[in-house]
């Protein structure tokens, strides 16, 4: 049996934010990857240094499928209300593939989901010859903004504590 060799991508990266993130990102999908279900694994870094795993969840009727990034969203959202500040995704190789792992910029509706709760977050994308953080607004200059909540609301709101509920005897 051979055994495949998969580069960490995190080797590209030159900032040590992004290298962090992606070696994160790179473990969790090297240890989860699943054929047709678990391709990418997401890292969410939020400003008190606490870092958020997602893993993509395929499904068989596709648009029902969870990106790695939502998943790394919603756990840091389950533990924090830091702000966050940067996000890394990585594809692992199908085994038809060639040997490499990459990182790969957050898909549209990831990041209009990552900009409506972290406008200032960074994305790690890679520029051709290196991994480097850039604004994730600078990916999708023209986000959509709608009227749910206000805008310039802060992106963190405090939780509202659950109602309180009696119970019957």
């Amino acid at each position: 049996m051979t055994v495949r060799r998969i580069k960490d991508p995190a080797d590209s990266c030159a900032d040590p934010v992004a290298r962090a993130l992606v070696a994160a990102a790179f473990a969790t999908i090297s240890s989860r990857y699943v054929v047709a279900r678990h391709q990418i694994a997401a890292a969410v870094l939020d400003a008190e240094g606490g870092l958020h795993l997602g893993l993509h969840m395929d499904a068989m009727v596709g648009r029902a499928a969870v990106c790695a990034e939502a998943g790394a969203l919603s756990a840091a959202r389950l533990v924090t209300d830091a702000e966050l500040v940067a996000v890394a995704a990585v594809r692992y190789p199908k085994p038809t593939e060639a040997a490499e792992a990459r990182v790969v910029p957050p898909c549209g509706l990831c990041r209009e989901l990552l900009l409506d709760h972290a406008p200032g977050l960074r994305a790690v994308v890679h520029d051709g010859t290196h991994a480097v953080l850039t604004p994730l607004d600078s990916l999708l200059p023209h986000k959509y903004v709608g009227t749910k909540w206000d805008a310039s609301a802060p992106t963190n709101p405090a939780p509202h504590p659950p109602p309180e509920q009696e119970i019957a005897p």
